[in-house]
C-alpha cells in the first residue's frame, strides 16, 4: 500500500511539472459569427471563400465586407522552474547559507577540542599499585 501511495504521488507530481511547463496556442478563425476552422497548430484563412458550391461573386463579396475574424487563444506555461539563486535579496542570501552552514553542523562527528596528551606515550608502570594497596574491583 506504502509503495503504490508512493509511486502514484511521484507519477501526480511529473504530471503536475509537465502540465504547468507546457503550453501551447489554439487559433479559430470566424466567418461572421460561425466557427469555420479550428485548430492547435494555425488556422486557415477565409476557408469559407474555397468552399464549393460558392460563387465568385460570393467570394468577392465576402473579401470586401471583411466578415472574417480570427482568434488565437495562447496559454504560456511556466518558463523557469528552478529559481537561481541571484534572484534572491541579500537578507534572504545570509539566511540560506547560515541555515545551510548550521544544518551541516548537525552531522559533523568531530570535536573542536584536540586532546593535549595525544602525542606523548603513556607512563612506564613500575611497581602494580593495585596489588600493592590491595584494591581491587569487585
Amino acid at each position: 500500500m506504502k509503495e503504490l501511495f508512493r509511486r502514484l504521488l511521484a507519477y501526480s507530481m511529473a504530471l503536475i511539472v509537465l502540465f504547468s511547463s507546457m503550453s501551447f496556442t489554439v487559433d479559430m478563425h470566424f466567418c461572421g459569427d460561425s466557427l469555420v476552422d479550428l485548430s492547435l497548430i494555425e488556422a486557415d484563412n477565409c476557408a469559407m471563400a474555397s468552399m464549393p458550391g460558392m460563387s465568385e461573386n460570393d467570394r468577392m463579396l465576402m473579401d470586401e465586407m471583411g466578415c472574417c475574424t480570427d482568434l488565437e487563444i495562447t496559454l504560456e506555461g511556466q518558463d523557469e522552474l528552478k529559481i537561481s539563486f541571484d534572484d534572491l535579496s541579500l537578507e534572504q542570501q545570509v539566511f540560506l547559507s547560515s541555515y545551510y552552514q548550521s544544518y551541516l553542523q548537525l552531522f559533523n562527528t568531530q570535536s573542536g577540542v584536540k586532546a593535549s596528551f595525544d602525542g606523548y606515550p603513556p607512563p612506564i608502570i613500575i611497581k602494580d599499585i593495585c596489588i600493592l594497596y590491595e584494591t581491587f574491583l569487585i
